[in-house]
């Protein structure tokens, strides 16, 4: 878009190709653009054509989701609401946590950018949503990603992979947040789609929260931070609001370019302003730009708003006012303040050396009304381009081929009858399974990424969830998890949403944390088709009802439609984003076990669940049922798991979810590098199961804790009065001529007068054995963990 759209061919609609007319290229249906006609009373203006163009965009209105995600609301109870400060509707979720503290945070997309421009599209991925937690008036304390790249000797992996990865962390360690979790999965379905859903952290005190709305007629409106460039222009409505097609010229103009040290020196710049008491309202600009933030400010309000666009800092002079309305450059800020803070505002942007530009007031006319060089280009009630929108109830069925899908069981298949069986098979298998690009160590990804840079990380990846200490002095800390399963949701979307949310809440339950909120990023392929739709009306429905069975509320998230190239879409993938609360973050507990002769015990009972697991994956099947979820037993857990934590009863926690057992086990004793004797005979025999499923099976509701002998009864005593199945497989043993086990010992591991080839033969090395089956050395298992991702990408 070069140029301001010629309305005149407006009047030739009826003989003139659908891609060739104005609204067929800025996103618009015929029937939205005789929409905006009957608003106005008249024909648009180009810049109202494209203010309403990236407004109603997908991305931007929610048109094909809004009626399922109403459930979000009508599903929350009272009690659900307690501790809720902000919910949906506003650029972030807030909650309270106690002692005057709030956090806030949400998870969002930036999928198609990331496709298109790999670094940039995931770096601004980061810096949105770092923006929306500025607007709420909170200091960002961390972030996470969850990632899904296609298969992993895919020739194109190679450009995603780095420059996704490059991205996150140039942009998060440039801002100095540390990066504290999230997932890296590789499935040959998200080949033509990667998904980049980027979540963000930030506390603060209750009465810093700050709304977006613009109030208080003869307020002003400033426009602060980078200055607006061709970046990004239509990226809503051109990458996020429909499929990718081969046969379509490229579209990375439409991906913005982010400068992470500007970003830094806004979120200063902004917590002063909120300390100075200088705002009134507040918006970031990210999908949508000026488009957005004027029409939501004044939407949100109580009145109108006026606005000069020539006032607009420019980097490029040749942009038309339709592009500047639409242009989604980075690190800006949008506010109201009032005349006499003026002043003040000016001082606090000169302090901080950050560019601003006065562009209008608030007014009493309910219009958002736009000039450029004093001539009227926009005339409009916001309320029609920010919420009212059209809302589509689109059709949907259930796939048919999903009957005979969900017939197709694992254990019926040929792979199922030769599975591993002997020790030595079984023992192939686990270095099998945790050498896989699921479930290897994804160090070679978090490496590049800082974890713990302010010094208030107390666990981060490869733990179950990320743990910031919010307070020095009260001890008040936050967990975050983020999960999703795309196999599961492909098999039964409403199942597989109440797993994603089952797992988050079990990975924030097994740090010690109690689950308190969730936000999520729902990614699927086009609306348009009806089985999609089914997919994704079910996943809404399956979360909806988890959440009000374990009673944690949605405060808000993303819809990230369209994900799919050339007619084929990705697996329905809701990712949830759980977040719990520490009274004390001193009790969290880590996910591997350190201790010599600790008691390892197995809470919740196995079952033969293996349809969609990681090592069905592995063989190359994918059908039957996922796995079970019963969120009864997955709040008792919970309860179990948070007690004991902060009773001080368990050492080490780690939940088990995919890759079953084995990979609980192995990532347990492969986190501090101190091996156990684990005995799986007596699980089988209760639970009527075989070695293999014992280790393999994906079923929900279960977690390994490590249990010091002197808790054990205490321990034990608490799992017995809640009637929840516990069964002791295990102890932590550390050999004593290893490195661990001489510490314990009080000596060096060193043995000065013996070579280092003689100590190897002689030492014995820390080891996981499965007894009776197999013993892996923990060197071999962590070559084999280790080495995956080093070996494609390194």
């Amino acid at each position: 878009m070069t140029e301001e759209f010629n309305l005149d061919t407006v009047e030739h609609a009826s003989r003139t190709p659908d891609s060739e007319l104005p609204w067929a290229d800025l996103g618009l249906r015929e029937n939205e653009f005789e929409d905006i006609q009957t608003i106005l009373g008249r024909r648009p203006t180009a810049a109202e054509l494209a203010m309403y163009s990236v407004m109603w965009s997908e991305h931007c209105s929610y048109k094909s989701s809004k009626v399922h995600l109403r459930q979000f609301g009508d599903k929350v109870s009272e009690a659900m609401k307690q501790h809720l400060l902000v919910g949906i509707g506003e650029n972030a979720g807030v909650v309270d946590i106690g002692e005057g503290w709030s956090v806030t945070f949400k998870i969002e997309s930036h999928n198609s950018p990331s496709m298109v421009e790999p670094f940039q599209g995931a770096a601004t991925g980061v810096g949105g949503i770092v923006r929306d937690i500025i607007s709420m008036g909170a200091r960002p304390v961390a972030v996470m990603d969850a990632l899904r790249f296609g298969g992993i000797d895919h020739p194109d992996s190679q450009r995603l992979v780095h420059g996704i990865v490059s991205g996150i962390g140039s942009y998060g360690n440039s801002l100095g947040l540390p990066n504290v979790g999230g997932e890296v999965v590789f499935d040959p379905a998200y080949q033509g789609n990667p998904l980049v859903n980027a979540l963000a952290v930030g506390v603060m005190r209750h009465e810093d929260i700050r709304l977006a709305n613009a109030s208080g007629v003869g307020n002003k409106v400033v426009l602060f931070g980078a200055r607006t460039g061709g970046d990004g222009i239509g990226g809503a409505s051109v990458l996020a609001s429909e499929s990718f097609d081969s046969s379509k010229p490229s579209k990375r103009p439409a991906v913005q370019v982010g400068d992470p040290f500007a970003e830094k020196v806004l979120i200063e710049c902004c917590l002063e302003l909120f300390a100075a008491s200088v705002v009134e309202g507040i918006q970031d600009l990210g999908a949508a730009g000026i488009s957005c933030a004027t029409s939501e400010l004044a939407s949100n309000g109580d009145g109108g708003m006026h606005v000069e666009l020539t006032n607009v800092l420019l980097r490029d002079p040749t942009l038309t006012p339709g592009e500047i309305l639409m242009s989604e450059s980075q690190e800006r800020m949008m506010a109201v303040v009032t005349p006499e803070n003026a002043a003040a505002f000016e001082a606090i942007m000169d302090k901080w050396n950050v560019e601003y530009s006065w562009l209008g007031e608030v007014t009493d006319t309910e219009r958002l009304v736009i000039e450029w060089d004093g001539e009227e280009i926009v005339n409009v009630d916001p309320k029609t381009v920010a919420h009212e929108g059209p809302v589509y109830d689109r059709p949907y069925h259930r796939p048919d081929w999903l009957d005979e899908l969900q017939k197709s069981s694992f254990r019926a298949s040929k792979q199922h009858q030769e599975r591993p069986q002997s020790g030595p098979e079984l023992a192939a298998a686990v270095l099998e399974l945790m050498s896989s690009p699921n479930m290897c160590s994804k160090d070679w990804v978090t490496n590049q990424y800082d974890r713990y840079v302010q010094g208030n990380t107390a666990l981060a990846m490869p733990d179950d969830a990320g743990v910031i200490r919010v307070d020095e002095e009260s001890g008040l800390g936050i967990a975050v998890s983020t999960d999703a399963n795309g196999r599961y949701s492909y098999l039964n979307p409403y199942d597989g949403a109440r797993l994603a949310l089952a797992e988050a809440y079990r990975n924030v339950a097994t740090s010690g944390a109690k689950p308190m909120a969730v936000t999520d990023c729902l990614n699927f392929g086009s609306p348009e088709d009806p089985e999609i739709m089914w997919q994704f009306a079910e996943s809404i429905r399956g979360l909806a009802d988890a959440c009000q069975e374990l009673g944690v509320p949605v405060t808000g998230g993303n819809v990230s439609l369209y994900n799919q190239t050339s007619g084929v879409a990705i697996p329905p993938t809701p990712v949830v984003g759980v977040l719990g609360l520490f009274d004390d973050v001193g009790r969290r507990t880590p996910s591997g076990w350190r201790d010599d002769g600790q008691a390892l015990y197995l809470l919740g009972t196995t079952a033969d669940e293996l349809d969609g697991s990681e090592w069905a994956n592995l063989r190359g099947h994918l059908g039957g049922q996922p796995p079970a979820v019963d969120l009864s037993i997955e709040k008792q857990l919970g309860e179990i798991l948070i007690n004991a934590s902060r009773d001080g009863m368990i050492d080490a926690a780690h939940d088990v979810s995919e890759g079953g057992l084995a990979a609980t086990l192995s990532e347990m004793a492969l986190r501090f590098g101190v091996g156990a004797r684990v005995g799986i005979d007596e699980l089988c025999e209760r639970d009527g199961i075989d070695a293999f499923t014992a280790l393999f099976s994906e079923t929900q509701g279960r977690a390994v804790v490590s249990v010091a002998r002197t808790e054990e009864v205490r321990f034990t005593d608490m799992c017995t009065a809640r009637g929840f199945a516990h069964l002791r497989i295990g102890v932590v043993d550390n050999p004593p001529g290893s490195p661990r086990g001489a510490e314990r010992l009080g000596r060096s591991p060193v043995v000065d007068q013996a070579s280092a080839s003689e100590r190897a033969e002689t030492q014995p090395e820390p080891a996981l054995d499965v007894q009776g089956h197999f013993t892996l050395p923990l060197a071999s298992l962590r070559e084999a963990h280790e080495g995956t991702l080093p070996a494609y990408f390194g």
